[in-house]
């Protein structure tokens, strides 16, 4: 696909432009030395005046407001030099110049010269010029001030340059089967209309920030081989009521010239958010009347007439005006999902192409270590890789650029500057430790690959890495709670061996919190509250001002009960993980003090020390 260039600046532009610098110089120059177009008399102090009218060597005198111009006498009679002085506030001046007979008056006021009343006529209708192509140019196009409510769309045509094709996108393959019944329809329209077969007109991309679905919407253009409209929607709203809606026209006027084609809406929560949120139906509220011109435009234009597919991408649909999304409109909604294993191993495969890989490299493992990455997750793993082997003079990317990209991504960077004290890191290792031993032992965490206390990120001393054994979509009570039980474990560490908390574990109890208070609100897991839901549904959790309202309005009664159970499931999780590491204290002091040792334990020998955590035995 190739971008259409913009038009060239006219000559006539150019032309007034030079003139403008012209003339605005010389009246510069002329307003700043009125000596370079004209003859002005030698100054002298305003003492050396009155000194020589005193002596009677002045003949006359011109007084000015900001000038005294005075002739000297002769001998021969012929004109003397000519002076010029700095008049001050002196009463007494008229005075002496009578008493010594000489010859003054007030002097005229200045006239213009040639060239000054040639500036006057010329200058400002070039500075008028001037202003007006600043108006123009903030506009945008060379229609002039009227073109603020052209659309400001980016066309891209077919071309041989950065096409995009189905074959660089992968990990979507279900919402790629979808849309290729829009690439059939436009390339061979007839094969459905002669049965009478209506395309949708509005197809709309949902899915997760970073899953690809601007790629996907290039895919289909370059598949189809039609022009493709892309254009964000906050570039509809501007200050001036009204603009938005004329280019939403000025975007389908155009769109129905170069039909077939499609149009892309980024990010169309921007324009296409309820109207409802705003806490008033009606108006002249800006947002409100380019939704009204898009919902008027998308049922304006029929298939017969011109064929146009309007493509949208939000990853809120739930704050999406239901008008837009009727049939109609927006007939499909298209999920664009984060990738399961297969779909990784994909994405990996595409974007490791353009890097040189090394012949240990797995990506199929790779792709196993890394359940949750979308799309762009995954291109930024390729290019961490790739600068982390260049970084470390090798040719080619190795399985261990991998590996520390994935732990770049999820912990942040190694922050080896940060020095921690001897009772720091021994805290740090603990608790480090401690977080291994109950995720080792309880359910429904992944698998512990390494222990580190070498900080990195923005805060972390240490960190446990965890990364699951396969793709999970459910998880059941008890997991829940094992997870709870983990993120205690560093926590509950600190208080069997120092007797004291410190605050490294801010974060785990903020994590721990949140999940229990879901598995209330949300899941239905509390015998007490019973299956009922207490959180807000997608649908009712914005407010007027877009914040959102985790939980619904409830009695002071059930709130209390709420906070009750919360508690319950985390001091239980809190009184299990004190158990594993109680029953387990000889096998804690030694991978800790292994790992100060260290710094780093994973791996194999990780796993066969972790192995040797005895569960928990009744007593």
């Amino acid at each position: 696909m190739a971008i259409k260039e913009q038009p060239k600046l006219p000559r006539f532009r150019i032309v007034a432009n030079i003139l403008l610098a012209i003339s605005g110089l010389f009246l510069l120059l002329n307003i700043f030395l009125p000596g370079l177009f004209g003859s002005n008399p030698t100054g002298v102090p305003y003492s050396l005046f009155i000194h020589q009218v005193q002596e009677g060597e002045v003949n006359r005198v011109s007084v000015g407001q900001s000038q005294i111009i005075y002739q000297l006498k002769t001998e021969s009679g012929q004109p003397g030099q000519v002076f010029a002085t700095t008049p001050i506030f002196d009463l007494e001046l008229p005075k002496l110049l009578e008493q010594k007979g000489v010859e003054f008056a007030a002097a005229p006021p200045p006239k213009n010269t040639w060239f000054t009343t040639l500036l006057s006529w010329v200058v400002p209708p070039l500075i008028f010029i001037a202003v007006w192509q600043f108006f123009i140019s903030r506009g945008g196009g060379s229609q002039g001030v009227l073109s603020i409510g052209k659309s400001k769309a980016k066309v891209y045509v077919e071309g041989e340059s950065a096409k995009i094709t189905f074959q660089d996108v992968a990990g979507v393959e279900e919402a790629k089967t979808e849309l290729v019944e829009i690439v059939d329809f436009l390339k061979t329209p007839g094969r459905f209309t002669q049965i009478g077969a209506r395309i949708p007109k509005g197809v709309l991309l949902v899915g997760p920030p970073g899953t690809g679905k601007t790629l996907l919407a290039k895919a289909v253009a370059g598949e189809a081989g039609v022009p493709f409209f892309s254009i964000s929607g906050s570039e509809f709203v501007e200050l001036f009521v009204g603009v938005g809606s004329s280019r939403v026209r000025d975007l389908f006027e155009q769109a129905k010239k170069q039909a077939p084609c499609i149009v892309f809406i980024d990010e169309l929560d921007a324009i296409g958010k309820s109207r409802s949120s705003n806490g008033f139906y009606g108006g002249n509220d800006e947002r409100e009347q380019t939704l009204n011109q898009l919902l008027t435009e998308m049922d304006g234009f029929a298939a017969g007439d011109a064929t146009v597919i309007v493509l949208a991408a939000t990853n809120r649909p739930e704050s999406l005006d239901p008008a837009l999304l009727r049939p109609g409109r927006f007939d499909r909604q298209v999920l664009v999902d984060r990738p399961d294993l297969s779909g990784r191993e994909a994405i990996l495969k595409i974007h490791a192409q353009k890097v040189k890989l090394g012949d240990d490299v797995n990506l199929k493992a790779i792709a196993t270590r890394t359940p949750g990455f979308a799309g762009a997750d995954l291109a930024n793993l390729v290019n961490e890789a790739a600068l982390l082997a260049a970084r470390n003079q090798r040719q080619t990317v190795a399985q261990e650029d991998f590996a520390e990209a994935i732990e770049r991504v999820v912990a942040g960077l190694e922050k080896k500057s940060r020095v921690l004290s001897d009772t720091e890191k021994k805290i740090v290792a603990y608790h480090e430790v401690g977080h291994a031993m109950v995720g080792a032992l309880t359910t429904g965490n992944g698998r512990v690959e390494k222990i580190s206390i070498i900080p990195r990120g923005m805060a972390a001393l240490g960190y446990t890495l965890q990364l699951p054994t396969e793709d999970r979509f459910l998880m059941n009570e008890g997991e829940l709670r094992g997870q709870i039980a983990t993120l205690l474990g560093g926590r509950s560490a600190e208080e069997i061996v120092f007797g004291s908390i410190t605050t490294g574990a801010s974060n785990d109890l903020q994590r721990a919190t949140d999940l229990a208070e879901r598995m209330v609100t949300t899941y239905g897991m509390s015998k007490v509250l019973g299956p009922l839901a207490y959180q807000q549904g997608q649908q009712a959790a914005f407010l007027g001002n877009g914040a959102p309202n985790p939980r619904r309005m409830v009695s002071e009664d059930t709130a209390k009960a709420i906070d009750s159970e919360v508690k319950e499931i985390v001091e239980t999780a809190h009184e299990q993980a004190l158990q594993i590491l109680t029953q387990n204290r000889d096998l804690l002091e030694a991978i800790a003090t292994q790992l100060l040792e260290t710094e780093v334990i994973e791996g194999e020998k990780l796993h066969s020390l972790l192995n040797q955590v005895q569960p928990i035995t009744a007593s």
